[in-house]
């Protein structure tokens, strides 16, 4: 078989590669678990040693159960999470903590350590927020620079590179030191629409060195996504991952714009695709977190609602990226507070299932989503246990649970789970308005993600959020994406379009119930109320 192309996708727990045909059919995937450090204070670091470890074992572990050769293999397209990723001279790693362990050298995307950084950059100001919401977030990396600055000198002074995750993949596997557009835009205060960093504010904020050193540690060669790097695979890497040097590697994307690129542009029914069809609807990349990404022709600024920024996920195209900072993470940790929570674990491994597919999967047999009030209660939840994201861009928001009683069996649970699910879509909601307010509307939401590949979850965020959702055939739809750069670098389809169009279709939407929608109004008028209160009882 020829034409084949490999997406390689970096998530919080695990590495996964995927091999994928010309028409988006997956032919295989393997995964690995990456290793992670987890410390008091909000401290949390992996390893690209590691990471890259992981990598090269699943792709040659997929490139073998797909049965190709490795000359197969065309094109490789590489996303990651956000996460920063020191390396000093000749590439070795630094330590990023007080620990001294240098092979603990990524502050992983959901490390809030620098909170406080973050704090003071925002009541500094400057033109650069209008483009990141109006507020500068813990989890982008020039608070976590400026951390390291300040708490550990040393590793700031003896770092050659400072790398967001899937740009270090494509330096391990090419050698290059471009940067893509999508990472530095919207994770690091790159001007993409002007093509520049802007000086001053490295400089206000106190990471001024950064700035006078004409941001060579950060990036001077910045490049779209999908674009060929360096002489393709080098040798070595080639070595490493099982396939032919000198294959085109795509400067890559955050994770989320992965699932994006593969998800928003599909063809449906044979009607408008690619960066048009992807207009009018909004990607929801439904994992640990969840990440909402909207795709317009004009800037759109929605306080609370990262960007706009220019080409971060489609070339030519603003792009606004919401979403709340912790979503399948959040359900999880709803759960395991329920005193039934390790009976229905148990019962959950007995079936070969996650604890929450086992959960979704005995809500249906109750009833399922136009069953909720039922199986809901007087259960409310704000599932913002890390933080909202977006609108609010408040970090210091925690999860609120309210209309507790006293039942700890299986069927509260259940409730409890379903009443978890609702406040996510409702969220989801949040997100919604706030965009509409600033004339950026939605259509469909176009579902991916470990998370949301429920039809339970899907119906349950269609009717919480009041909006059509819609899912894709493809059984990994970042993974898809990944390899759609691939396609895109290796010369196979002539841009993103034409690839989005090729490689993904909708496969089912799921239309709001009318029968649930003003049970949902007055639940989402409480959820606002909760989240106003907890905020009040913070302050």
């Amino acid at each position: 078989m020829s034409g084949c192309f490999a997406g390689i996708d970096v998530g919080t727990g695990s590495v996964r590669a995927g091999i994928f045909d010309s028409s988006g059919k997956q032919l295989a995937v393997a995964k690995r678990d990456i290793r992670i450090w987890k410390e008091h204070g909000d401290v949390v670091e992996q390893s690209s040693d590691d990471i890259w470890a992981c990598v090269c074992a699943s792709v040659k572990e997929a490139v073998a159960r797909a049965g190709i050769a490795a000359g197969d293999v065309k094109g490789i397209g590489f996303d990651a999470t956000c996460s920063l990723v020191v390396l000093g001279a000749e590439g070795r790693s630094l330590p990023v903590g007080p620990h001294g362990d240098p092979a603990r050298n990524v502050i992983v995307w959901m490390d809030h350590r620098a909170t406080g950084q973050a704090d003071r950059i925002n009541a500094l100001g400057s033109p650069v927020l209008d483009y990141v919401g109006g507020t500068i977030s813990p989890e982008m990396e020039t608070p976590k620079l400026l951390w390291l600055s300040e708490k550990l000198p040393n590793t700031f002074a003896d770092a050659w590179q400072f790398f967001d995750l899937a740009d270090f993949l494509t330096w391990k596997a090419t050698g290059s030191l471009a940067r893509s557009v999508c990472t530095v835009t919207c994770k690091w205060t790159y001007l993409a629409h002007e093509q520049r960093w802007d000086p001053d504010y490295f400089r206000k904020i106190g990471l001024g060195t950064l700035a006078d050193e004409g941001f060579v540690r950060i990036g001077t060669e910045i490049v779209a996504a999908g674009t060929p790097l360096g002489g393709g695979l080098t040798a070595q890497a080639a070595e490493e991952l099982g396939l032919a040097d000198g294959i085109a590697v795509a400067a890559g994307l955050i994770d989320a714009h992965a699932g994006g690129l593969g998800t928003v542009g599909a063809r449906q029914g044979g009607g408008e695709a690619g960066a048009n069809g992807a207009l009018s609807r909004m990607a929801y990349v439904f994992g640990t977190s969840a990440c909402t990404l909207l795709t317009t022709t004009d800037p759109a600024f929605v306080p609370g609602v990262w960007g706009p920024y220019f080409s971060a996920m489609v070339p030519g195209f603003w792009l606004n990226e919401g979403g709340q900072s912790a979503a399948g993470a959040a359900i999880d940790r709803l759960v395991r507070l329920h005193p039934a929570a390790a009976q229905a674990t148990e019962l959950a491994k007995a079936d070969g299932q996650n604890l929450s597919a086992w959960l979704a999967r005995r809500a249906e047999a109750a009833g399922g989503a136009s069953a909720i009030a039922a199986l809901v209660g007087t259960l409310h939840v704000v599932p913002e246990f890390l933080g909202n994201r977006a609108p609010f861009a408040d970090h210091l928001a925690r999860g609120v649970i309210a209309g507790l009683d006293m039942d700890e069996d299986l069927d509260s649970l259940v409730g409890l789970y379903m009443a978890g699910l609702a406040g996510i879509g409702y969220g989801l909601k949040q997100i919604l308005d706030a965009q509409a307010a600033k004339g950026a509307r939605t259509e469909t939401v176009v579902v991916s993600g470990g998370a949301g590949q429920s039809a339970l979850v899907r119906q349950v965020l269609a009717d919480a959020a009041n909006v059509n959702i819609a899912a894709i055939g493809a059984p990994e739809p970042v993974l898809l994406g990944a390899a759609m750069l691939g396609a895109v670098a290796a010369g196979r389809y002539a841009d993103f379009r034409e690839a989005m169009w090729s490689m993904s279709e909708i496969e089912v939407v799921y239309p709001p119930d009318a029968a649930t929608r003003l049970w949902h109004e007055r639940r989402f008028k409480g959820f606002e109320a909760l989240q106003a209160a907890y905020r009040h009882l913070r302050d």
